[in-house]
């Protein structure tokens, strides 16, 4: 096993770890502060990268496309909660969740419609179509290396806006008692549209980012809609920076386990068996990994702090 393959698997790795933090990142707060199990937050996810593909196609401009896909995916994100979520906050999980897959199966419908059943592809910007070299002699391609400056901005961005702006005060508040914040006076409805709005763009900017290297598909965000739950478990639900840095740890595992776990396998156990058997163990050592969060650190790595 090379150190030049742990290095670009690791990367590879943070990388993936930008995508779910995207993601999760708007879960977290949907689900933390408006208790609420969105599981359509995997096909806003999806429709963002429709969004891209479509403009990209219109434009001719990969960046116009981004730029113009994450109010395509805001609006979205509004609409959706304005016409079907509303209604749910106040109900049980068990009918979140059914109400959430009945619009999975919705957008699933509406892509097939729109665009067809056939998966979708678009290329990488040519001024990022090349390398660099972060590590000497070890190149890494510059739009992975764009998807993690993304990331990170983002990461900086949701920072200020929860701990230095009046929305965020409100997010927290919201978070430790929405009732007494409705009662001075905040509209909580708007409060959570606003906040809805905001997950739904991050998602969606993780599926218009992932369109070059991943293909458009439908049913593309139900397994990173499985793994956002995992890191927002594991990093504290409610809390960015839990999210950030459980979703650069789910990243480094699934992908390096997935490169290494195979090879190490291959010391005891024939190549066809290690190559089937490795994948399968990779990835159930996330699951491994939430299990132990859990049980030293029940309310995650980072809880959120209302205060």
């Amino acid at each position: 096993m090379s150190f030049l393959l742990i290095v670009e698997q690791t990367l590879n790795g943070i990388q993936f770890g930008v995508f779910l933090f995207l993601i999760s990142a708007g879960l977290t707060l949907v689900f933390g502060i408006m208790n609420m199990v969105n599981l359509t937050h995997g096909s806003l996810y999806m429709m963002g990268a429709y969004y891209a593909f479509a403009l990209t196609n219109l434009t001719g401009s990969f960046y116009l496309a981004i730029l113009l896909m994450i109010p395509a995916a805001l609006v979205t994100g509004i609409v959706l909660e304005l016409v079907a979520l509303r209604t749910l906050y106040s109900r049980d999980h068990l009918d979140q969740v059914l109400a959430t897959f009945g619009l999975i199966l919705f957008f699933n419908e509406l892509v097939r419609l729109v665009w067809g059943p056939e998966n979708k592809r678009f290329d990488i910007p040519q001024s990022l179509s090349g390398h660099v070299e972060i590590i000497p002699g070890i190149p890494y391609p510059e739009y992975r290396v764009a998807i993690i400056a993304v990331g990170l901005l983002v990461a900086v961005f949701l920072y200020f806006l929860i701990a230095r702006t009046r929305i965020g005060m409100l997010v927290r508040a919201g978070a430790s008692n929405r009732m007494m914040v409705g009662a001075l006076g905040v509209n909580i409805r708007l409060l959570y549209t606003v906040i809805f709005g905001i997950g739904a763009a991050l998602a969606g900017l993780a599926g218009g980012m992932a369109g070059p290297i991943l293909s458009v598909g439908t049913g593309m965000g139900e397994g990173m809609l499985i793994l956002a739950f995992v890191v927002i478990v594991i990093g504290g639900i409610g809390s960015i920076r839990g999210a950030l840095v459980a979703s650069v740890l789910v990243g480094i595992v699934e992908t390096v386990g997935r490169s290494t776990v195979p090879i190490l396998l291959q010391g005891f156990l024939s190549r066809d068996v290690a190559n089937t058997a490795g994948p399968a163990l990779a990835s159930m050592l996330i699951y491994v990994v939430m299990a132990a969060v859990l049980f030293f650190r029940p309310q995650g790595l980072f809880p959120a702090r209302t205060g």
